[in-house]
């Protein structure tokens, strides 16, 4: 397949194709100078990088994949466990923000529950945000 025939196929520009192909990502079948081809299967293995990326992996954690054309299964397992806590993480923010926005206090930072919120963001802000203890045990919209 053309370099073109791949980007009008599966989307991805063709600069990003060069790119993917002089990482090892994708393998080129024509010789130096030539115009571009690529073998049938690279649409997949596009689908299988931007999954990658898309689970958070490096590009080259992914091209380490497809040269050995096997899965760590560790690594896969490792990845899925960061993405649950980011997901925790995530949803113990949301909770916070719909709190501070219904919160019937006329300032913030006199609220309990966002006192809390803040205390808990400031001593996990390096090490990712807010967890949901910052949003336990509150009762009605201001935990008052």
């Amino acid at each position: 397949m053309d370099i073109a025939d791949v980007a009008r196929r599966t989307g991805v520009p063709a600069s990003t194709l060069r790119y993917y192909a002089n990482k090892g990502l994708l393998r080129s079948l024509a010789s130096h100078g030539q115009r571009r081809q690529f073998p049938p299967d690279t649409p997949e293995r596009l689908a299988l990088i931007a999954l990658g990326q898309a689970a958070g992996f490096s590009l080259d954690e992914v091209a380490t994949m497809l040269d050995e054309q096997r899965v760590d299964r560790e690594l896969l397992l490792a990845k899925a466990d960061e993405i649950d806590r980011r997901i925790k993480r995530l949803q113990a923010m949301s909770k916070g923000l719909r709190h501070a926005a219904q919160c019937p206090e006329e300032n913030h930072l006199q609220c309990p529950t966002f006192q809390r919120l803040l205390q808990v963001s400031a001593s996990q802000g390096r090490r990712g945000g807010l967890s949901s203890r910052a949003t336990r045990g509150t009762a009605g919209p201001c935990g008052s």
